[in-house]
C-alpha cells in the first residue's frame, strides 16, 4: 500500500473513531428536521444572516427536564440536533473587573451583545466607568443589516434591552422608571429609558410584552408629553397588539408588537413545587390567563424572519442580510417561581421557535443559527425517593414515568436563584465551529461579528 493511500485510510479511520466517541466531525452535509440536506459551510464563509436564540435560565437541567417530560429520556428536542455543540462560561464582574461568579441577565446579555463583561444589573455599559458599549445590533445596523428582537418578556427586560439601549440599571425600563438612572435621563445628557432608546434605534422588528412601559408618558426631550408608543408611531412604526394584527403587517415600515401589559402569559400551567413535594401531576397544556389572540413565540419568530427577509431584499432594502435575536424569557421566570409545568411549557415553546429558525436556515444555508442560554438556574431532577429540604414536585411524563424536580437554591417562599454553571451553546451554518469546546459568553459577540464581517 502506498504512503498516500495509508494516509487517506488513516484519516478516514480517525474521523470514524471521533464519530463513535460522540465528537462532531465536519461532514459534507447533515439532515435538517424537514429531511432536507444542509451543506456544511466552510469555516471562512461569511454569513448573510444570524439568528440568535436565547433560552433565559435554560441550563442543562432545564433542557433535560423538558426533554424527559415531552419527548422522553431517549428522545431529542430540536435544540439537541445542531451539528456543533459546546459550552460557555457566564460569570459577571464587579466594578474592578474581578469575577462575580453568578450572573444576572443584564450582565450576561451585555457579554454577548458587546463582547465585554459588566456588573450585574447593568445594560451594555462598562463595569467601572458606566460608559456605553457598542452592541452587535448597533454594529449590524451600522453595516446596513436589518435587525429584530423577539421575546416573551417585556421588550424592556434585560435580555432584549442589551441590544438597543445603554442604562446603568436594568430597572430603568420606561420614562417613569428612571429612579436609579439619573445619569441616563435626557436632561442630564443621557439616552433616556430602555423603551425610548429601543424605538429611537429604529429596530426593524420589535415583538414581545411590556405594553405598559411603552404607554408611559415621556417627561423630557423632543417627545415630551407623548407616550413611548406615540413616539414609536411618529418614528414610523406599525403598532400591533395581537396575532391578527401581526399577521396583517406588511414589510416596508418597522413593527412594534406589544402583546401583553407585562410579560407574555405562559403557555402551560400546573401546581408549583411545594415543601415536601406535590402529588404526581400532569401539566395542563394551556393557560386560562393567556388571552386569545396572543401570538406564540414560534409564530412571532416566523413573522419576524419574513419581515426581515423582505427588509433586506433588493425591493425594500440593500440585500445585506439581517440579525435577529429570539428569547424564550419565562423559562427563567418560572424557574424563579419553582413552577415546573410553566417552565417546561416555555422550554417547549422556545424549542418550537428553534425549529422555525433551523427550517429557515435549511433553505438559507448562509444563515448562522446559534442557540444558548444566558445563565443556569435552579431546577434539578432528583431520585423519586429523595426528600429535598426545599421545594419539589413530581411529574408524570408523556412516556408514563414519574420524575421529581427539586428547587433548593433559596429558602422556600423566596425567589429561586440563578446558578453559576457553564451552559450549552450550539450552532449551525457559517462559523458554527467557533462554539465548539468551552468558550466564554463574550466570545459569542466575536463569533457573531466575525460571521457577519461587521466592522
Amino acid at each position: 500500500m502506498s504512503r498516500s493511500r495509508m494516509h487517506r485510510r488513516g484519516l478516514a479511520w480517525g474521523a470514524a473513531a471521533l464519530l463513535v466517541a460522540g465528537v462532531a466531525v465536519p461532514a459534507a452535509a447533515y439532515a435538517s428536521d424537514s429531511g432536507q440536506s444542509v451543506a456544511h459551510t466552510p469555516k471562512s464563509k461569511q454569513a448573510k444572516n444570524v439568528i440568535l436564540l436565547i433560552g433565559d435560565g435554560m441550563g442543562d437541567s432545564e433542557i433535560t427536564l423538558a426533554r424527559d417530560y415531552t419527548v422522553g429520556a431517549a428522545g431529542r428536542l430540536n435544540m439537541d440536533k445542531f451539528p456543533s455543540t459546546g459550552a460557555y462560561t457566564t460569570y459577571a464582574v464587579d466594578k474592578n473587573g474581578k469575577p462575580d461568579y453568578v450572573t444576572d441577565s443584564a450582565a450576561s446579555g451585555t457579554g454577548w451583545a458587546t463582547g465585554h463583561k459588566t456588573v450585574n444589573g447593568r445594560i451594555s455599559k462598562t463595569p467601572g466607568t458606566d460608559k456605553p458599549l457598542p452592541t452587535i445590533l448597533e454594529l449590524a445596523q451600522k453595516n446596513g443589516l436589518a435587525t429584530g428582537s423577539v421575546t416573551t418578556a417585556e421588550l424592556t427586560d434585560a435580555t432584549p434591552a442589551v441590544l438597543a439601549s445603554h442604562v446603568g440599571d436594568r430597572s430603568c425600563q420606561g420614562p417613569a422608571d428612571m429612579k436609579k438612572c439619573s445619569a441616563d435621563t435626557l436632561r442630564n445628557g443621557g439616552l433616556g429609558s430602555i423603551a425610548e432608546q429601543s424605538v429611537n434605534h429604529k429596530v426593524d422588528v420589535l415583538l414581545g410584552g411590556g405594553k405598559a412601559r411603552f404607554d408611559q408618558t415621556i417627561t423630557e426631550g423632543p417627545y415630551k408629553g407623548k407616550t413611548v408608543t406615540e413616539q414609536a408611531r411618529k418614528l414610523g412604526y406599525q403598532i400591533v397588539t395581537d396575532d391578527k394584527g401581526l399577521s396583517a403587517v406588511k414589510p416596508g415600515k418597522p413593527v412594534l408588537g406589544l402583546f401583553a401589559p407585562g410579560n407574555v402569559p405562559v403557555e402551560w400551567t400546573g401546581k408549583p413545587a411545594a415543601v415536601g413535594g406535590t402529588d404526581p401531576q400532569r401539566c395542563t397544556t394551556g393557560n386560562a390567563e393567556r388571552p386569545a389572540g396572543t401570538p406564540r413565540l414560534e409564530n412571532q419568530t416566523r413573522k419576524a424572519l419574513a419581515l426581515l427577509e423582505a427588509k433586506q431584499s433588493k425591493k425594500h432594502g440593500n440585500g445585506k442580510g439581517f440579525f435577529l435575536q429570539v428569547e424564550g424569557a419565562s423559562i427563567d421566570k418560572q424557574d424563579h417561581a419553582a413552577d415546573p409545568c410553566g417552565q417546561i411549557g416555555e422550554t417547549a415553546a422556545f424549542d418550537r421557535a428553534v425549529k422555525v429558525a433551523r427550517d429557515y436556515a435549511a433553505k438559507h444555508p448562509d444563515t448562522l443559527v446559534v442557540t444558548t442560554a444566558d445563565h443556569g438556574h435552579t431546577s434539578q431532577i432528583v431520585p423519586l425517593e429523595a426528600t429535598p429540604p426545599g421545594l419539589s414536585s413530581t411529574l408524570v411524563t408523556n412516556e408514563g414515568g414519574k420524575l421529581k424536580v427539586n428547587y433548593s437554591t433559596n429558602t422556600p417562599g423566596q425567589s429561586q436563584e440563578h446558578t453559576g454553571t457553564q451552559v450549552r451553546i450550539a450552532a449551525q451554518g457559517p462559523n458554527a465551529d467557533r462554539v465548539l469546546g468551552v468558550t466564554d459568553q463574550t466570545d459569542l459577540f466575536t463569533t457573531l461579528r466575525t460571521a457577519l464581517r461587521l466592522r
